[in-house]
């Protein structure tokens, strides 16, 4: 379920953007014991000049092959999120050869509530994506009941 969106300097062709795509889930389903399946992923290119990351001081040198990486998801245990950016950094530099020093994350938490996968319907909070309780403390069962009529 998470979504990660991806920022990029225009100029990889399409395998090039698949390979990233796919070490990135892989990582993702590695860390986060995510279903396969759970796949949501977006790409942007921009021209040179458009994307501008820089090292915050830790000296790290940029090249016009960085990604920047936001990821929405539900809340995750810190462990979880630090072995997905060690994984993240070797997948892409193994199958990509994206330095290290080119990967920029950051993670947003949301709820529940802040997810629909289709037909207009709240499926973590109907219960419909399993018996997981609910991020805002409320258990599925409960917000389903809550939820009677909902379409």
């Amino acid at each position: 379920m998470p979504l990660l969106k991806f920022d990029l300097i225009e100029g990889r062709n399409q395998n090039q953007v698949r390979a990233l795509l796919d070490a990135a889930h892989d990582a993702m389903v590695q860390a986060f014991g995510v279903p396969a399946t759970d796949r949501y992923q977006c790409v942007t290119q921009h021209r040179p000049g458009e994307l501008i990351v820089e090292d915050t001081g830790l000296g790290y040198w940029r090249s016009h092959d960085v990604v920047l990486l936001t990821v929405v998801s539900r809340p995750r245990p810190q462990e979880e999120k630090v072995q997905f950016y060690r994984l993240l950094a070797e997948r892409l530099h193994e199958r990509c050869g994206i330095s290290r020093d080119d990967i920029v994350v950051s993670m947003i938490e949301n709820t529940d509530a802040d997810w629909s996968f289709g037909e207009g319907r709240a499926q973590f909070l109907t219960g419909e994506l399993g018996p997981r309780a609910s991020s805002e403390g409320s258990d599925a069962k409960e917000i389903a009941e809550l939820l009677v009529g909902y379409p």
